[in-house]
């Protein structure tokens, strides 16, 4: 049995977390690592050439800080706190999306996201278990896009902070070179590269995503009611995961 699985995270829905990082920035502001020394002269208002020839990159970053620390920090938190979408210590799952060999993907999440985190892991899991059968001679494979590194982690984490035993058949610690798992981006990358599932999809010919959704807007899809749309955004990369690896298999050809 093949299972493909992608889910989609959001940030962390505990208003303590946000507030801790706005404490920790209130301490360790930094100027972004992207501006330049130009571009902060320019934005505290420098305009004679000379001051700003004789002002070290470190000397405009320091005044840049002290400058723009309270105009931009609360933009700062919320650009962090958004990363907690990638942390499984702190964000959570919205939707999982799952699919039996060549079934149609099927998709657990909750209108009351914010609470029923727990209820969507366990119908996730419920459902994996009962399609497989302990005396099997096989192993269930499980299939996805970076599914080892991010998914699949993901998943273990938010269990365990939650409490919610697994399946002991899902290979969470598995290596992506291990035969219960198909990394669909490893096995076309390798192990240290690195390339987007609609990227793959494309060189593959494969329908891509969702016209108009990309995982940046996950978190503001969720926020305006539109978890549903975000479902069916989650099953369609569920349907490109498997379709890549039906073509890095040979199962299809081109």
């Amino acid at each position: 049995m093949n299972v493909t699985l992608d889910i989609e995270t959001i940030p962390s829905t505990n208003p303590a977390v946000l507030e801790a990082i706005r404490a920790d920035l209130r301490e360790n502001f930094k100027a972004p690592s992207t501006l330049t020394k130009e571009k902060a002269c320019a934005d505290l208002g420098m305009t004679d050439a000379s001051e700003i020839k004789y002002t070290s990159k470190d000397k405009a970053l320091e005044l840049w800080v002290e400058r723009f620390r309270d105009e931009k920090l609360e933009e700062a938190a919320q650009e962090q706190w958004r990363k907690t979408s990638f942390d499984g210590g702190s964000g959570q799952i919205a939707v999982i999306g799952i699919a039996l060999d060549d079934a149609e993907p099927v998709t657990f999440y909750s209108e009351d996201w914010a609470h029923d985190e727990a209820k969507v892991l366990r119908s996730a899991f419920d459902a994996i278990k009962d399609v497989y059968t302990p005396s099997s001679d096989r192993r269930p494979v499980f299939i996805g896009h970076y599914v080892t590194e991010f998914d699949l982690r993901f998943i273990f984490q938010r269990a365990v902070v939650l409490g919610i035993k697994p399946p002991s058949i899902i290979p969470f610690h598995a290596r992506p070179w291990d035969d219960y798992v198909f990394d669909t981006m490893t096995r076309w990358a390798g192990f240290k590269g690195s390339v987007g599932l609609d990227r793959l999809c494309g060189a593959l010919g494969i329908p891509g995503k969702t016209d108009g959704v990309d995982g940046s807007k996950v978190w503001d899809m969720v926020a305006a009611g539109r978890i549903a749309e975000v479902a069916e955004y989650c099953a369609n990369d569920v349907r490109m995961a498997r379709a890549a690896y039906k073509r890095l298999t040979f199962a299809e050809a081109a």
